[in-house]
């Protein structure tokens, strides 16, 4: 199953990763953090900032290392842009994470046809705990 293999991926870029520590844009980079994911926060509002103790990133080609997951706290409109910036970069991810309440068939169909598998309308972190209960 795609969703637990994303689960054994480490680095994970959180495209609208918040500042603010009562959004679940927070606390689930956090809780995964908290278990050894790398997070790369990816927010062009925050830029020049550090979130999680990591350097904030303005947009996903702009990050220097190998991403395996993209985690994606955005609108549901807004994710077929993002997915548009994935499918540019050179190394691809493996992996395309919309969290509970994010659908975007179109961004799904163009994620997968360029090889890269889509799990939608799930959190990361409740699909962590599931898996190692």
């Amino acid at each position: 199953m795609s969703t637990k293999k994303a689960l054994e991926s480490k680095t994970i870029a959180v495209v609208g990763l918040s500042r603010s520590e009562d959004k679940a844009a927070y606390r689930i980079p956090f809780y995964l953090k908290s278990v050894g994911y790398r997070i790369i926060p990816v927010n062009p509002n925050a830029v020049g900032q550090t979130i999680l103790g990591e350097r904030v990133y303005s947009k996903l080609s702009e990050i220097p290392e190998k991403i395996d997951v993209v985690e994606v706290f955005r609108p549901s409109e807004e994710v077929l842009q993002i997915a548009e910036e994935v499918v540019k970069l050179k190394i691809k991810p493996g992996f395309f994470w919309m969290q509970v309440g994010i659908k975007n068939d179109q961004a799904r169909q163009l994620l997968e046809k360029n090889g890269i598998q889509v799990i939608m309308d799930r959190c990361m972190m409740v699909e962590h705990k599931r898996l190692n209960s």
